[in-house]
């Protein structure tokens, strides 16, 4: 079918109403006596209104010397307006004309749900001068390294760093997180989320072009425009096909009159003309609903994933993820949350854990590191107190040092600690962390203690698990940890199938070993280091715009949603999608088959086939439009 913009969906309806209407009173008029002409008037506004679409996109077809479905509806059209038959091709045009708006309005659906998936992107931001004062420049002028300022309820301008300031983000646009994030220095915002409440400054570290919110866009923009393999077939039914169709219904037409001796162009005693069959069978072996039904489908599940934080980068992706037979997770950040949580506090002194944490967490307030966040997490969920910190020092690789209410203070790895207080018993007693637990040494003038933190797996990868192992899917972890953390996690995910200790070439040869064993493989992953094998998998999957560049310019699906819930709706709704593609196939070709067949053998009119045809192209594209009301959590 032709293209068109999103808008244009009102006027190609409201064109196909007037054929409609015009249609009906031609054939009312034609019933009075001496109303030809007005009847003939009538027929051509029908054909006018029902005809001019189809009738641009021809001529601009024609120009390059291609010839399409369009093309062979006006030659119906035109051909039962010779011999008379002008209400059927009317009716074509209109049922032609309706069949278009509707996929028009659909596919403008489509695009409304895309769109209303994100606000608009901020088109101004405060660039703060050397004098701290600020000047509003365009987003698109910002470069790496500028200093901005972020007023309460407006949108962050780019990916960006605190750099002074408080407040909370809302960032439920890109990461599905419903509760406000809090923001201080040294954290990351994402360009498109909104700053709640707080005056922030922050560094550009990325422009415009370039940020998270500009990425999703690129991403669905990309996936627009590829094709599914399915899709592929469809393809061949352009020029090659349509002059294929006009030779058949030649042939036949000479059939018809030569060798059955059926009048030429008029219609006499009963029988149908050569012409008149050849018409018919020129408008069943169309392919109009054959052609809509697998991007319809294919543009729907994009906007229906899109929309639950799913990007499919085009039909590739929605086809490949319904077929695969086995899902490799990395273990960091995908099977785990990826972000330490205190699981313990022990200390030398009895009733001292929430001391031994307020120190800790003072020291940690100056740091960036995953251990320090994991940190001052806890300690604002526990209430905890902000003590004093001064001659602050940080040891690359080490820990923290500094005076704390009047006491110096270290925090670390072990051998920091102990180099600090050699002699130590306590200390030096300490017995080692039981696998999948990471220490942090805290030791101050009054008493000691560590704390114990742990990358714990994420609440809903059992439930996954036994989803996917249900539909036939094997699942198996891939990781790099130690062979006794892997197992802490696989056994608390319930995953029977796990390997360890492995380096990126390693999961690659994996990964490779599985394909060549006939399986078709998916690969989830969020760091640098899955980026090979997601390379090497058949579909591969990034999770959340969080993770690394690579990944996200790798994987075929991106979950925005940082959550293992949306990799089981996104194998859903893949699967919904196959599945209604099968479904408007069986239907297109089923029909131009049957139709086909029946226009042959002289079995149906002009009406019936013009019906049958524009009907089928009607119900696959209402079809595809059902993916846009799917909701994953149906199927189960």
């Amino acid at each position: 079918m032709s293209n068109h913009s999103e808008n244009s969906w009102p006027l190609l309806l409201g064109s196909a109403i007037l054929c409609g209407l015009a249609t009906v009173a031609g054939i009312i008029t034609q019933r009075f006596p001496d109303s030809e002409n007005i009847a003939l008037g009538i027929y051509l506004i029908a054909y006018m209104t029902g005809g001019w679409d189809a009738a641009l996109d021809t001529l601009e077809k024609l120009r390059k010397l291609r010839l399409d479905i369009h093309f062979l509806m006006i030659a119906v059209a035109l051909g039962a307006a010779f011999i008379g038959a002008w209400w059927e091709g009317a009716a074509l045009l209109f049922l032609f004309s309706l069949s278009g708006a509707l996929e028009a309005m659909a596919m403008a659906r489509t695009e409304r749900e895309i769109r209303s998936l994100f606000n608009d992107a901020p088109k101004q931001a405060l660039l703060i001068e050397p004098d701290d004062t600020t000047q509003e420049v365009a987003v698109t002028n910002l470069r790496v390294g500028d200093k901005i300022r972020i007023l309460p309820g407006e949108q962050f301008p780019t990916d960006s760093t605190v750099i002074a300031g408080e407040s909370s983000a809302d960032e439920s646009s890109l990461t599905g997180e419903a509760n406000p994030v809090k923001k201080v220095s040294g954290d990351q915002v994402f360009g498109g989320t909104i700053n709640t409440w707080g005056k922030l400054d922050a560094e550009v570290q990325k422009v415009a072009g370039d940020s998270a919110h500009a990425r999703i866009i690129s991403l669905i923009k990309e996936a627009q425009q590829s094709k599914a393999p399915s899709q592929r077939f469809t393809d061949r039914f352009g020029t090659a096909y349509t002059i294929g169709i006009l030779l058949l219904s030649l042939a036949m037409f000479l059939v018809w009159h030569y060798g059955m001796n059926l009048p030429a162009f008029i219609s006499e005693g009963g029988q149908k003309s050569a012409f008149y069959r050849a018409m018919t069978l020129l408008v069943v072996c169309s392919p109009c609903a054959l052609v809509i039904s697998i991007p319809s489908a294919i543009l729907a599940g994009i906007a229906s994933g899109a929309r639950r934080g799913i990007l499919f980068r085009g039909g590739i992706a929605v086809e490949g993820l319904a077929k695969i037979t086995r899902l490799a997770m990395d273990k960091t950040g995908t099977l785990t949350k990826g972000e330490l949580e205190l699981v313990d506090i022990e200390t030398d002194l009895p009733d001292s854990d929430q001391s031994l944490l307020d120190l800790a967490a003072s020291l940690s307030l100056n740091s960036t590191h995953p251990l320090s966040r994991a940190i001052q997490t806890e300690h604002q969920k526990r209430g905890g107190k902000k003590l004093k910190v001064s001659d602050f020092l940080s040891i690359a690789g080490k820990g923290l040092q500094g005076t704390v209410a009047g006491k110096k203070v270290t925090l670390g790895r072990r051998e920091l600690v102990l180099e600090v207080a050699p002699s130590h018993s306590w200390l030096n007693k300490l017995p080692l962390p039981k696998a999948g637990l990471t220490e942090v040494i805290v030791h101050s003038e009054a008493f000691s203690g560590r704390l114990l933190l742990r990358d714990t797996p994420r609440a809903e990868a059992n439930a996954l698990i036994q989803q996917l192992n249900a539909h036939g899917v094997k699942t198996s972890m891939l990781t790099g940890d130690r062979a006794a953390s892997a197992q802490i996690i696989a056994n608390e995910v319930g995953l029977t199938d796990y390997k360890h200790s492995l380096h990126p070439e390693d999961k690659v040869a994996i990964i490779q070993e599985w394909r060549e064993q006939g399986d078709i493989v998916a690969m989830a992953g969020d760091g640098v280091n899955d980026a090979p094998s997601l390379a090497a998998a058949d579909v591969s999957i990034g999770m959340g715009l969080r993770g690394s560049d690579a990944v996200l310019e790798q994987a075929d699906v991106v979950l925005t949603y940082d959550k293992l819930e949306s990799l089981l709706d996104a194998y859903h709704l893949s699967r919904r999608c196959h599945a209604i593609i099968r479904q408007n196939l069986a239907i297109s070709l089923g029909v131009v088959m049957l139709l086909g067949l029946a226009a042959m053998g002289s079995w149906i009119p002009l009406t019936i086939g013009v019906i049958g045809h524009e009907g089928s192209t009607i119900i696959v594209v209402m079809n595809s439009m059902r993916i846009l009301f799917f909701s994953p959590q149906e199927a189960k």
